[in-house]
């Protein structure tokens, strides 16, 4: 008879076998694992557009496109797993870019010549140029290498109680019930109750196939689950979830549909929103905690959506209980790449937090991460909330925090590379008479400025036309008064305060740094040596050693740590300074996502000895070498002191050698750093345990270790999946950090 522990066992082989075929399909991604499965043979999607230029847009557009791809979708069930459903491929891939078109769709793709060959192929096919163009906006845009947020989608945060009170069946009832009221929004409804019958659809072929692999099957502890199986897709078809294996299953079916309309991977407070379910059926002995953990493996396993557990409530009570570390003990035993955030406050089951860490050590595959509850909870009141809806706000992201329901932040999304800001200041600087750092200083700021100004029109132009270029039609329905007032939830969220990252700290504050010690005081260089070497990327290699040299951002109390304080007070003002529409407000972070080899291609040599094109450093993390002990206390002391402080993050990531045990002195170690980086301030801490051999080995062949999970930035992948680049900045981070 199979147990639990073997049917996890196939799962997680099955696991990594899929991983390796998606790389054979699509090619290296540096992205979220995301939980899909390979694309089966045969699968095919014929779009249909809307628009001139080869894509598709609004209601319609959306609608019919979202249709046509779940409506393609096999049924995935393995009879190892208890829950069903797998997603496979994305709305949005179909939107006629072929930059983001995978290898697989071009080929498969019978109407591609008419993409290709679009009217208007000058424009983006993500976003609605022919109608909503925004030309004036670009040369500044370009200019400051700006990530808009025009196209944006999905990051953002449901509201599963929403969905949990009224199911599939509630959706379409309470539509009904508001096109009724709102006949002149008929289009907006009309649009959401196809989808809503398209997920349908999709929970009945999973019933389907669930039927004919009952008639097959011969164990009879696995026919006996594919029976219970097929009788919880049954009731949750219409019905609300009413037991905790329903409401898991309940979860799974909207996270492949969410996913496969705008690759939304926000997931909700797990130990709470589910607590309900678990304690009824525990007191009503139909379920018991063997079988809790592993269909909670099984959603983990069928989508990483970002989850938190722990944390306290409005009146600073312990929000912690049994499913907390059943969730845990869920994620230990399938032990894949997911993303478990623990939120920390004074009150919280300090076991708990030890158990956490315990199972970050022992497993070694960047789960959970830590957020700290005080500073993100206090910071996001400075924007205007009350404590209630602060401690709402939950880790649903990379790097963000979102109030489920609520709240619309574009979060991690929206990105200005202060390196490049700081490249159009040195040219401006060597325009004048006289050079200085507080000269260059001033002329960054006023670049800065400006590059905020064009951000913010970029974003409310994103935020005025949405719901007319990419309608949220799956999310909407778990979003305060979306339905109710029969409109897209990017016009009538809440809350609007939309997340604005700066990107490049180090090589900026070390430029500054460089340029302070090495020019200024030391009189190592003249300004005509370091504009030379700039011009000639570092042609002499003592020059950028005398400016690579200079103490670095995260020494401790260098030049460039101070630069780096001060550019983040620069970067927070200005940021909280801009103008916006009534009811919304841009909340500044530090934070790069993955784009640190993007970014870093289109800045030329920088005053830190960076040559032209190479990346520029993660988020609010020190470059690489930054001390020659890499001391892993003076990284997280210096990040500390960065924290923009209305709420948003900058992540501490780091890398710890295996040397540390899962044993009492381990954990202290780790649960040390965490709880001092978090009482100076620190918001959010990524941590990777890696063995150096292991990773090097795995750098020079991925395939030695498939099952090798990293946290790469936000998020957690598989290291083969990812791009030689991307495996390289991982094993640079580990390289740099402290082996002792």
């Amino acid at each position: 008879m199979l147990s639990y522990a073997d049917r996890l066992r196939s799962m997680r082989e099955t696991k990594i076998r899929h991983t390796l075929e998606k790389r054979k399909q699509n090619g290296y991604t540096d992205l979220d694992d995301f939980g899909t499965v390979p694309i089966s043979e045969g699968y095919c999607v014929e779009p249909w557009y809307n628009s001139t230029n080869g894509s598709f847009y609004g209601y319609d557009g959306m609608c019919e496109n979202f249709c046509r791809v779940i409506d393609a979708h096999e049924p995935y069930i393995d009879p190892m797993e208890m829950l069903c459903g797998r997603w496979r491929d994305m709305l949005v891939n179909y939107r006629g870019d072929l930059h983001y078109m995978p290898d697989w769709l071009k080929n498969n793709l019978k109407n591609l010549e008419f993409i290709k060959n679009g009217a208007t192929n000058q424009w983006s096919k993500r976003w609605d140029e022919q109608r909503f163009p925004y030309d004036d906006l670009k040369p500044l845009q370009e200019k400051y290498n700006i990530t808009t947020g025009i196209d944006g989608d999905a990051h953002f945060a449901c509201d599963y109680r929403i969905g949990f009170e009224l199911g599939f069946g509630g959706f379409l009832d309470k539509i009904n019930k508001y096109r009724e009221i709102n006949p002149d929004k008929k289009d907006f409804y009309d649009a959401e109750e196809r989808c809503v019958k398209a997920i349908q659809r999709f929970i009945q072929r999973h019933i389907d196939k669930a039927a004919k692999l009952i008639e097959s099957e011969t164990r009879q502890e696995i026919k006996e689950s594919l029976i219970k199986m097929k009788e919880v897709c049954e009731n949750i078809k219409e019905n609300p979830p009413k037991t905790f294996h329903e409401a898991c299953q309940w979860t799974a079916f909207f996270n492949c549909a969410s996913r496969i309309y705008t690759r939304d991977g926000a997931g909700f407070q797990i130990d709470g929103l589910l607590y309900p379910y678990y304690e009824r059926d525990i007191q009503a002995g139909i379920l018991d905690d063997e079988t809790a953990k592993f269909l909670i493996a099984n959603l983990l396993l069928i989508d990483p959506h970002y989850y938190q557990l722990s944390g306290v409530d409005e009146n600073d009570k312990d929000m912690t209980n049994h499913l907390s570390y059943l969730v845990l003990e869920a994620a230990d035993s399938i032990n894949i790449a997911c993303n478990l955030t623990v939120r920390m406050h004074e009150n919280c089951d300090r076991e708990f937090v030890r158990k956490a860490v315990y199972y970050l050590i022992k497993n070694k595959n960047a789960w959970p991460r830590f957020c700290n509850d005080k500073s993100l909870a206090e910071g996001y009141m400075r924007n205007g909330v009350d404590k209630k809806t602060a401690r709402e706000r939950i880790a649903v992201g990379c790097n963000w925090m979102c109030v489920p329901g609520k709240e619309f932040p574009m979060n991690d999304t929206v990105k200005i590379n202060i390196a490049k800001v700081m490249e159009e200041a040195l040219k401006d600087l060597r325009k004048e008479e006289c050079y200085s750092t507080e000269r260059l200083f001033e002329l960054y700021e006023s670049h800065l400025k400006k590059a905020i100004e064009v951000t913010a029109a970029g974003i409310n132009l994103h935020l005025d036309h949405q719901w007319e270029v990419t309608p949220e039609l799956i999310m909407n329905l778990m979003m305060k008064d979306s339905i109710e007032k029969g409109e897209d939830i990017s016009q009538c969220a809440e809350l609007f305060t939309v997340g604005i990252d700066g990107a490049g700290l180090a090589v900026v504050a070390d430029s500054f740094g460089a340029l302070e010690d090495r020019v200024e005081k030391e009189h190592l260089l003249s300004w005509e040596d370091m504009f030379e070497a700039l011009d000639n990327n570092f042609e002499n290699e003592r020059t950028r050693l005398i400016l690579s040299s200079a103490q670095k951002y995260c020494s401790g109390n260098s030049a460039a740590d101070k630069w780096a304080k001060r550019l983040t007070e620069s970067w927070v003002g200005l940021v909280k300074a801009q103008k916006m529409p009534e009811g919304r407000q841009l909340i500044p972070g530090w934070f790069s996502w993955s784009r640190t080899i993007e970014y870093g291609s289109k800045v030329g040599t920088t005053p830190n000895g960076r040559r032209a094109g190479e990346p520029i450093s993660h988020g609010a993390n020190p470059n690489p070498h930054f001390r020659q002990d890499g001391a892993s206390t003076a990284q997280s002391n210096g990040i500390a002191s960065v924290q923009c402080g209305y709420g948003n993050t900058a992540p501490l990531q780091i890398e710890f050698d295996p040397d540390v045990k899962a044993d009492e002195k381990g954990i202290d170690i780790v649960l040390n750093l965490i709880e001092t980086h978090f009482k100076k301030g620190g918001t959010l801490i990524n941590i990777n345990v890696l063995d150096g051999e292991k990773l090097m080995e795995a750098n020079e062949n991925p395939d030695l270790y498939p099952d090798l999970v990293v946290r790469v930035t936000g998020f957690t992948a598989y290291f083969a999946s990812l791009s030689p680049q991307f495996r390289q900045l991982v094993v640079d981070r580990f390289l740099s950090t402290d082996r002792q």
